[in-house]
């Protein structure tokens, strides 16, 4: 095995890899439940560790945090290693740090609402056409008022706002009625109660974190702890894509690198597109295709080819097919359609390989290094090297708490925002009401003032922290326009 490549497995003597420099035209791998999925996944996030590339992946059954420490003796796995020639294998566990959206099995991993932008904000809370252009009529008055929306009281105290002066918006944004923003409440409401307030506010993650290395020639592995977020399809969807839009910024343009900066594995992928509007799944798709040259590589794992979008699945060059079971016409025809996107081998017969296939076997296609797909081979896959199963809380906890993000976002952090800034407004305005010298009502204009407080108020709502300041709202805006997420003006 070479410094460039991963070993995956085996079909017959002939190894099977993973070529790196083609790690970032991303990857698919499908299989039944029970086939060997999860293990394909970690193979493959050990390999990258091991050659320096930081993984990034989503653990929805809580069978992957293991991954830190060292295998226990399984004498198939042993066989197995046998069986393809892996002489020097050898059970070891690799520097893992934990995350969680909810913060209770990791480092919390929060975003400003902002970030998100009132696309995934509407598809999240599952509003209507009417009800998204009111939502994104909130985010144009809070930039165009200096007013940073930061977590859902900010985005409550919006929507209050707008109910108040609709009449004096009107003018600038258009109307807006008091049904839909009735509705929109009701829908934060309902996030709030399923915990979803936890994924807003500050200090929001600096994806760059992810790729912090250790000073060795290793990388490390983050596991983001799923399986609460289960629960919550669309709000576990929405952080997906909100990754995507915060790599694509933050990461500068590098072409086809030696090897991917980073690996991100997404379990349970189906998600990501269900229920999806179409002009979501077309920015996606735009995502998916600009980020490889990032030089990140995207790795979707789900049951069967057909839970993508084939705009998305077309960007898919490396592919681990593990067994499909076939029972209904429906069941067959995706058996059929995996084969089909595979470069045939004329040594057999894909479709009926694919219901054939044992625990631990896959079809194994992937780029090599002018970028053509490789002929499909059964394979073995190999071995993992880390402790498979689940990870004790306790012992969980000790590497959270030991970890070097410990304390960087444990505490969350409410600095002054739109909810603060609209409280101080409405008592200035009962003073001056109050006031004998009183000269009349304050207006809602369009710029809520002088309009150098405008602009700085629009870099501060963009801004993640005030550390990365001005640089990085240019990014935010043209990451809002890629993913049809950009406030409405």
């Amino acid at each position: 095995m070479t410094s460039d490549t991963i070993l995956l497995g085996a079909a017959g003597p002939a190894a099977q890899h993973l070529n790196l420099r083609r790690a970032n035209r991303h990857g698919l791998i499908t299989g039944a439940t029970g086939t060997g999925k999860t293990v394909t996944l970690r193979v493959m996030a050990e390999g990258f560790a091991e050659r320096g590339v930081p993984v990034l992946l989503t653990d929805v059954k809580g069978d992957l945090a293991a991954i830190s420490r060292p295998g226990e003796p399984v004498p198939a796995f042993a066989a197995r290693a046998e069986q393809i020639g892996l002489h020097d294998y050898r059970r070891r566990g690799y520097a893992t740090r934990y995350w969680d959206v909810l913060g209770k099995r990791g480092h919390p991993v929060r975003a400003t609402v902002s970030d998100l932008g009132p696309l995934l904000l509407a598809r999240l809370l599952g509003l209507n056409d009417t009800q998204e252009g009111v939502l994104a009529m909130a985010f144009a008055v809070a930039d165009d008022q200096g007013l940073a929306l930061l977590d859902l009281k900010d985005l409550r105290a919006m929507l209050n706002f707008l109910a108040a002066h609709a009449a004096e918006l009107a003018a600038d944004y258009g109307g807006v009625s008091k049904a839909s923003l009735g509705a929109i409440q009701r829908r934060l409401l309902g996030l709030e109660r399923e915990g979803g307030s936890a994924f807003f506010g500050e200090p929001a993650l600096d994806v760059r974190d992810l790729m912090a290395r250790d000073g060795d020639g290793e990388a490390p592995i983050n596991v983001l702890d799923a399986r609460d977020l289960m629960a919550q399809p669309k709000l576990y969807a929405c952080v997906l894509l909100w990754l995507l839009s915060e790599l694509f910024e933050e990461l500068p343009e590098i072409g086809d690198p030696e090897r991917p900066v980073l690996a991100v594995f997404f379990d349970e992928a189906h998600l990501m597109f269900e229920r999806a509007p179409g002009a979501l799944l077309e920015k996606v798709e735009q995502a998916v295709r600009l980020i490889r040259s990032k030089g990140v590589g995207l790795y979707f794992v789900t049951q069967t080819p057909a839970d993508i979008p084939e705009a998305v699945l077309g960007q898919l060059g490396n592919r681990v097919q593990h067994a499909l079971r076939a029972y209904t016409p429906r069941e067959r025809k995706a058996v059929r359609a995996a084969a089909q996107a595979f470069r045939a081998n004329p040594a057999f017969d894909a479709e009926r390989v694919i219901g054939e296939l044992g625990v631990g076997e896959a079809l194994v296609s992937t780029l090599d290094a002018k970028g053509v797909p490789g002929m499909v081979e059964r394979t073995l896959i190999r071995p993992p090297s880390s402790r498979t199963g689940t990870l004790p809380d306790a012992e969980r906890r000790s590497l959270v708490a030991a970890g070097e993000f410990a304390g960087r976002y444990d505490t969350p952090l409410d600095r002054e925002s739109a909810h603060e800034i609209l409280q101080a407004r409405a008592a200035r305005r009962e003073q001056a009401a109050a006031s004998p010298q009183a000269r009349g009502p304050v207006r809602a204009t369009r710029g809520g003032g002088a309009r150098g407080r405008s602009r700085q108020g629009l870099v501060e709502t963009l801004a993640k922290s005030l550390a990365r300041g001005i640089g990085s709202s240019l990014g935010r805006r043209l990451v809002r326009g890629l993913l049809g997420s950009l406030s409405r003006r």
